[in-house]
């Protein structure tokens, strides 16, 4: 394990037993805790609040986790949100590695939670922040040194101190985070395979035009993408402790010093269903981030929400996995706690980064009954508009900022993007949306 971490020297002692009670308790020390807290502090919020985490980590970024920190251009500083000093001026005890295993709450909202250390926390209210934790492959060798997920800060730290034992990597997933990953690992020389059980990339993400051209792409590049294929066990070497291959069902064998896991993520409910909260693929919240108690906030990856897209269906719900979801309904959770009602009205966007490839995506393409390819191979853009009934719903672009920044917008306002003009790839999307 690397030396390196997410601490400074002026880290001040850990709080692990308050005096007396939190105005409110933040469980979570992640990008949505983080915001719920300065969003608290913004709109005057004066009571105590106690931010806690599990990891021994200042609260840090989590998307450059797979990128800039793993090819070592961006160091483990720059990934803190707040100083030390942001957090005394504002009234909020940071706790780290510290996990909660009960809550003990009361109907109004008041309670107390307990951690695995034996110290407690009591609190006036309570926020869930829990985000999700990486789904885990349970096949033989799974647990061979070196079969690594890339989750959290420890997960990087572990993998960049090993990364320069491995010439061969193997990545089973072709998500964001596995492709990701795959173009980190292939810029510092490494031999990368990636392995996709299904039919093709990002399958969950984007639409089948999007998927071809990552695919394309990534070849291009170099990248070994082996699509509809199982894995059947990770090979010991010689000492029967470390991985030092991936076998597929066909008796194929594939190099690896390092294999690396990205098949997704499971949101982390555990204490809501303690508490008894309804649970539905996440923490099930209305639209002001409140949870069935109606007391308890939840935020983030950890929640199941009302679709907020303008025209979805009556009773849809989802749960994003996004930096810019988090922040946004953690703002909606600031307003609930201070006594206020705002609903949840943004429009998803999410970004991921490959190589040279740089993908936004505005909206949510599910239910979509039209697209229109925008592509300039000359300029290396790339764009996929999705349309439901003639109206446009979302958009996949690849180096294209612009449309990008189009589409998002007409979302926004409930404006549209007639698809028979926005078939000409010469054609700025801004001058030809149009209001419904």
């Amino acid at each position: 394990m690397s030396t390196e971490t997410l601490h400074t020297s002026d880290q001040p002692a850990t709080e692990r037993t308050p005096a007396t009670r939190t105005g409110l308790l933040i469980i979570g020390a992640s990008q949505a805790g983080v915001q719920l807290a300065v969003s608290l502090r913004a709109l005057g919020f004066d009571e105590h609040i106690t931010l806690l985490g599990d990891e021994d980590h200042r609260p840090y970024q989590r998307p450059a986790l797979s990128k800039e920190f793993l090819q070592g251009t961006m160091e483990s500083e720059s990934l803190i949100f707040r100083s030390n000093d942001y957090w005394a001026e504002h009234n909020v005890s940071l706790v780290k590695g510290e996990r909660i295993v009960r809550i003990d709450k009361d109907a109004d909202g008041s309670g107390v939670a307990h951690a695995s250390s034996g110290a407690s926390f009591p609190f006036t209210r309570l926020a869930l922040t829990v985000g999700a934790r990486a789904r885990r492959m349970d096949v033989e060798g799974s647990d061979l040194d070196r079969v690594l997920y890339l989750r959290n800060a420890d997960d990087a730290l572990e993998l960049k101190a090993r990364i320069g034992e491995a010439q061969d990597v193997v990545i089973v997933g072709g998500g964001f985070i596995g492709l990701e990953a795959a173009s980190s690992l292939q810029k510092l020389g490494k031999n990368v395979t990636v392995l996709e059980y299904g039919p093709r990339l990002v399958g969950r993400a984007v639409g089948e035009e999007t998927a071809d051209y990552f695919l394309r792409a990534h070849r291009e590049r170099g990248l070994d993408i082996r699509l509809s294929t199982a894995l059947r066990r990770f090979v010991p070497d010689a000492d029967g402790r470390t991985v030092a291959g991936v076998e597929l069902p066909d008796g194929t064998v594939l190099p690896a010093q390092i294999v690396i896991i990205g098949i997704g993520v499971i949101p982390n409910t555990d204490l809501a269903e303690q508490l008894g909260l309804a649970v539905d693929n996440g923490i099930v919240v209305d639209r002001y981030a409140l949870a069935s108690d109606g007391t308890t906030v939840a935020v983030g990856d950890c929640a199941n929400m009302p679709n907020p897209v303008p025209g979805s269906a009556p009773g849809e719900r989802i749960r994003l996995e996004s930096v810019n979801n988090a922040v946004e309904q953690a703002k909606v959770a600031a307003y609930s706690l201070t006594g206020r009602r705002e609903e949840y009205a943004g429009i998803p966007w999410f970004w991921s980064n490959q190589a040279d490839l740089k993908l936004q995506i505005a909206g949510l393409c599910s239910g979509h009954d039209q697209t229109v390819v925008r592509r300039d191979d000359e300029r290396g853009k790339f764009s996929v508009l999705y349309y439901r009934a003639g109206q446009i719903i979302a958009a996949d672009c690849v180096n294209a900022p612009l449309d990008f920044m189009a589409v998002k917008n007409a979302l926004a306002r409930a404006q549209n993007i007639p698809a028979e003009a926005a078939s000409d790839p010469a054609a700025a999307l801004k001058t030809i949306t149009i209001d419904n």
